[in-house]
């Protein structure tokens, strides 16, 4: 097992690196070999205050700049990313053993950045006429001026572009707060923003615990949180935000449905369920479609075909390049995914088809879990209902389309959905009744710059890239000037 050896980091606040802070430590641990990393300086209430006074003071500076020149320095941006694009990819996998097969993080970054550098000068207002008289009403949009963004340890940099990158471009400054368990790619990206010639203090970077995000949170500086994580942490930012009143984009989990009807090429729909399963990030992500719905009289082929993309996928070293799984974050995230594997093999409300423990061996000190398939789960199990956030996926059977629509919209998320067929009229016709923010079909969730990104019900509000993520960082003003009657 390669072994990744961090330097302590802390806060970057106006263009310092905080060594001393009020927020205390956290030992950064790395999830392949469960042994020490780095030591991570968090920020408490001092540090907000201070990165907050710092947007602010460089919010004034960034909108004297021309669109042309916000855009320019977005672009650069963007070039000091790709120039640097290997160590932010090595520093994703030190962050939380993502297999560096998989961490196009670092260049979906650098996508983002090119393209809401483009949007700089494109948002655009409207004048209306005003009944009764001859005044004229000009919509006009404008940033809020600092804004705070709360990343999850699972996907830093991807937050990063679908939010950052939009918030600057909409004029605003940005208090960045990653994750104390996964900060390391995130604190390099601060200093690049100020290599890249970025005003000192617009992207302040602020690893902190509870104690730090809820002083973000409920700073009255700060006017627009955007945050990303779990349904339980949601709730706490949204009522502490209420104090403020400060408005929350919330993009939240998911329980997300595959469905893969009998016309479907079952080996493509095979691959791209395992791939959006078990394999992608070891299941610990929001986009994973940890339900796979087959249509009864495809089930026992596609059944084999799937268990055999998984088990080909290679489990070990993240920083091996063939290797396409890796462990989960840490220790109690480990037990709680083989106490619900556990729980499902006792209360039978799925067979274990494949996987089901702890990996041994040389993998042993890590927190690897085996690729895990459940077949005929009962869609009312914990198993099916319960983000489990790992390696597992929960297999069932449908009859007809309806039945697909039913079973996959019968969950408290609503972020993706798959459709797995070729018939196309059919694929039209069932994503429009999913209850997703995004539905793919026949393919991954290639997410792009291009493409609203985000969930309905428990699975969030607010969105993430595309003109509507432009917008989410912009508020709306009526200026109404008033004309002499001729």
């Amino acid at each position: 097992m390669t072994s990744l050896t961090g330097t302590p980091s802390g806060p970057l606040i106006g263009g310092d690196r905080i060594t001393e802070s009020s927020g205390g430590t956290y030992q950064h641990i790395y999830p392949a070999t469960g042994r020490p990393n780095a030591t991570i300086h968090l920020a408490g209430s001092t540090e907000i205050d201070l990165a907050v006074d710092s947007a602010w003071q460089a919010h004034s500076e960034w909108v004297s700049l021309s669109v042309d020149q916000r855009r320019d320095r977005l672009i650069d941006l963007a070039d000091v990313v790709h120039e640097h694009l290997d160590e932010l990819t090595r520093l994703n996998v030190s962050d939380y053993a993502v297999p560096i097969s998989l961490a196009g993080n670092a260049m979906l970054l650098e996508r983002f950045l090119r393209h809401f550098a483009g949007y700089v000068d494109k948002p655009h207002g409207r004048s209306t006429p005003v009944a009764g008289s001859f005044d004229v009403n000009l919509v006009e949009r404008e940033p809020y001026g600092v804004v705070g963004v709360i990343t999850p340890w699972n996907g830093s940099l991807v937050v990063i572009g679908s939010c950052v990158a939009p918030a600057l471009a909409a004029g605003n400054a940005v208090v960045l707060k990653p994750s104390e368990v996964a900060p390391l790619a995130a604190l390099r990206f601060g200093e690049l923003c100020l290599a890249a010639g970025l005003p000192v203090g617009l992207v302040n970077v602020v690893p902190a615990g509870p104690d730090g995000g809820d002083a973000l949170v409920r700073h009255p500086g700060v006017r627009k949180i955007h945050f990303t994580g779990g349904a339980a942490t949601a709730r706490k930012v949204v009522r502490a935000a209420a104090e403020n009143l400060t408005p929350v984009v919330a993009e939240l989990g998911g329980k997300s449905a595959n469905i893969v009807f009998d016309d479907a090429d079952l080996d493509a729909a095979a691959q791209r369920a395992a791939f959006q399963g078990p394999v992608m990030q070891s299941g610990q992500s929001c986009a994973c479609a940890s339900r796979v719905l087959v249509q009864e009289s495809a089930y026992d082929a596609f059944l084999d075909k799937f268990a055999a993309a998984i088990e080909t996928a290679l489990v070990g070293d993240p920083l091996d390049p063939g290797v396409m799984v890796g462990p989960v974050i840490s220790q109690d995230a480990a037990d709680r995914i083989v106490a619900a594997i556990d729980q499902t093999v006792a209360d039978r409300s799925g067979a274990l088809i494949l996987g089901g423990k702890r990996i041994g061996g040389e993998l042993a000190d890590g927190y690897f879990i085996e690729p895990t398939v459940f077949g005929d789960v009962d869609n009312r199990s914990a198993l099916a209902q319960s983000e489990t956030f790992g390696p597992v996926a929960a297999v069932m059977r449908f009859r007809e389309e309806a039945d697909a629509v039913r079973i996959a919209n019968d969950t408290v998320y609503g972020l993706n959905a798959f459709v797995q067929t070729t018939d196309l009229a059919r694929a039209h016709r069932v994503a429009r009744q999913l209850q997703a923010g995004s539905v793919w079909i026949n393919q991954f969730s290639d997410i792009s710059p291009q493409g609203p990104y985000g969930g309905y019900k428990h699975s969030g509000f607010g969105r993430t890239g595309g003109l509507e993520g432009l917008y989410e960082f912009l508020q709306t003003k009526n200026i109404r000037i008033g004309m002499p009657a001729t």
